[in-house]
């Protein structure tokens, strides 16, 4: 286990697979918030207990990237130069000045200036992708391969700015089949139909994000996949309780999905 000055935490594994969580950190230095809005500062549009949720993948082998800081501070999933990755929809971006309702982050006047996100970009982002890219080297020159699985979850409803009605359950994104191999998103897609518990879409409107397209590289040993869950199906959406019984059928599923990538 490394802490990397504690802006992230890495718990090396065993096993060709290193799963990402860069939504799972919440923490707000106080200069910051005190900055932001008063609904901002809670952090709202964390991946709550998202960590939580793919603990047991540590029994599998994996290797897992967990950042401290919430995505306020900076979004670890953005290009650092914060080019659109859905051009013409609504989106957050690198340094988030807006919430996933569209209501403002940061009171009047007080958003980061472009210095302030070059600054963030080095104190929060460098590392955690400096250590995201040795830990799949690491892996691919111990097995020859590596999957890179981005876990990240969202409230499923209730979320016009960024998307209409009910999100789907379980949403697997390959970039349209461009950051992972043929035969790895079909054997998770199989485990998809095999499963009844939740309903899913492939590549809909969640595709995967910077660290899905920028480091899938499957003709290079490196399958990357990103899996946007629902909150509702491990935890209650609107107190961010993390709720076991629901949980665990989450956990029966996702585990399915990676022993089916992995195979």
């Amino acid at each position: 286990m490394s802490d990397a000055g504690q802006t992230y935490i890495l718990h090396r594994g065993s096993a060709p697979l290193l799963i990402s969580l860069p939504h799972d950190g919440s923490e707000i230095p106080a200069a910051l918030a005190a900055r932001m809005t008063e609904p901002a500062r809670r952090a709202p549009d964390t991946d709550w207990n998202v960590s939580r949720l793919y603990a047991f993948a540590r029994e599998l082998g994996a290797s897992l990237i967990v950042p401290r800081y919430s995505r306020y501070v900076v979004d670890l999933n953005r290009p650092p130069d914060d080019t659109s990755l859905y051009p013409g929809q609504n989106t957050t971006g690198l340094c988030p000045a807006v919430r996933f309702t569209g209501e403002p982050v940061y009171l009047p006047g007080e958003a980061p200036a472009p210095e302030e996100v070059v600054q963030r970009v080095e104190k929060y982002w460098r590392p955690y992708h400096d250590a995201l890219a040795a830990e799949l080297a690491r892996i691919r020159a111990a097995h020859g391969r590596v999957l890179l699985w981005e876990g990240h979850s969202i409230k499923g409803s209730d979320l016009e700015f960024l998307f209409p009605g009910r999100l789907p359950d379980l949403n697997l994104g390959t970039a349209a089949g461009a950051s992972c191999s043929p035969d790895v998103q079909a054997r998770i897609e199989a485990a998809l139909v095999a499963q009844s518990q939740f309903d899913y879409v492939v590549n809909g409107r969640f595709k995967g994000g910077y660290i899905t397209r920028h480091y899938g590289d499957p003709a290079q040993g490196v399958d990357a996949v990103q899996l946007e869950s629902s909150q509702r199906i491990y935890m209650d959406e609107a107190s961010f309780e993390y709720l076991p019984e629901r949980a665990t059928l989450a956990q029966d599923v996702i585990r399915s999905l990676l022993v089916a990538a992995l195979a």
